[in-house]
């Protein structure tokens, strides 16, 4: 019931109508806002204590505005002014505005109702596999956190996402460490394209945390964060035992699928660029302007290479095609140095 309540009260500007430029979520001024500048006491407390006599100073109209809003919310000077249909619709402000006030999200009701829902849904996202189906409400999960900036639970709340996210990869390097050499590279690929998978969910659903709070009080990034998480619980404690086992695949072709090779060099180079220089040759398979480009004098190291490369493959049952129109060894001493030196950027 609490929730439906909260659902039908929190409009599409409401959020943004009480945020000022410090904690987004001034509350006194957002109530003088609604009853007027001309009204002196706080809101809370005319709405507690309600008149109490005469009126020390005047009083706001009732008269309607050219779009017939009611300019002020006393019912004594409706009743001079509008009879008692101002009267009625100046009651209906001042209860909607203290049923508005009263339904504030504690920090109580925060641990105990929005934090559990958020909880889960991460963990559904943290742990699905590509393609799954994941049973969780988008549209509640992105309520549930536009409510708490709101309501300034946005660092409790941000505090309460990286420790779960951490927690969880904590619990992924653990379980890489337990793997036998011939699952590693397999396994540490899974677990990466799982998390970055993960991320396209997490941080849309938080986008009003990370614009309100991390963006404008952290001068920070959320999806920048979350991955920088990866790279100090995950990579970085296994980079050097995955780095051998990449170079001896490497050198083995098709001991992993290239598909799996170009994954995982590709994500440590989006982790952490300066890793390029443990291993430039084989990040330059899959990186772009990772080598100096080619100079003539090393081509026939280039296309020596090549031909290494094309008999491997030879020898593991990939054939050249129709070679009926080319003479034996064509192939290898003129296409594999040009291709070579193209791929170096010669020119």
């Amino acid at each position: 019931m609490e929730e439906e309540s909260m659902e039908e009260e929190g409009g599409g500007g409401g959020c943004e109508a009480m945020m000022d430029d410090q904690n987004h979520n001034n509350w006194g001024a957002y109530g003088r806002h609604l009853l007027g500048p001309a009204t002196a006491a706080p809101l809370g407390d005319r709405l507690l204590r309600g008149p109490a006599g005469p009126p020390a100073g005047p009083l706001l109209s009732a008269e309607p505005e050219a779009n017939g809003v009611l300019r002020g919310c006393d019912p004594a000077s409706a009743a001079g002014k509008g009879g008692p249909g101002a009267i009625a619709a100046a009651i209906n402000i001042n209860a909607s505005t203290s049923k508005f006030l009263m339904n504030v999200i504690t920090i109580e009701d925060y641990k105990s109702t929005y934090w559990p829902k958020l909880d889960s849904a991460i963990d559904q996202l943290l742990t699905q596999s590509p393609g799954d189906y994941i049973p969780i409400s988008y549209e509640q999960i992105y309520s549930c956190v536009y409510k708490c900036v709101c309501q300034q639970h946005s660092e409790q709340m941000y505090s309460d996402l990286i420790k779960k996210i951490t927690n969880h990869l904590e619990r992924v390097s653990k379980e890489l460490q337990a793997s036998p050499p011939d699952l590693y590279i397999e396994r540490f690929n899974v677990a990466l394209g799982q998390y970055m998978g993960a991320l396209q969910s997490i941080v849309p659903l938080f986008i009003y945390m990370n614009k309100f709070y991390i963006e404008t009080k952290l001068n920070r990034d959320l999806k920048d964060d979350l991955i920088k998480l990866f790279t100090e619980h995950v990579a970085e404690k296994h980079i050097y035992n995955l780095m051998p086992l990449l170079l001896e695949a490497q050198s083995t072709p098709f001991q992993i699928t290239p598909s799996t090779m170009a994954n995982i060099v590709k994500g440590l180079y989006t982790l952490r660029p300066e890793w390029v220089q443990m291993a430039p040759a084989l990040f330059s398979k899959f990186i772009p302007n990772i080598l100096p480009p080619a100079v003539e004098s090393e081509l026939q190291e280039y296309a020596a290479q090549d031909q290494k490369l094309q008999r491997e493959l030879m020898q593991n049952g990939f054939t050249r095609g129709d070679q009926s129109r080319k003479r034996a060894g064509e192939e290898l001493s003129y296409n594999g140095s040009s291709a070579c030196a193209s791929s170096r950027g010669y020119r």
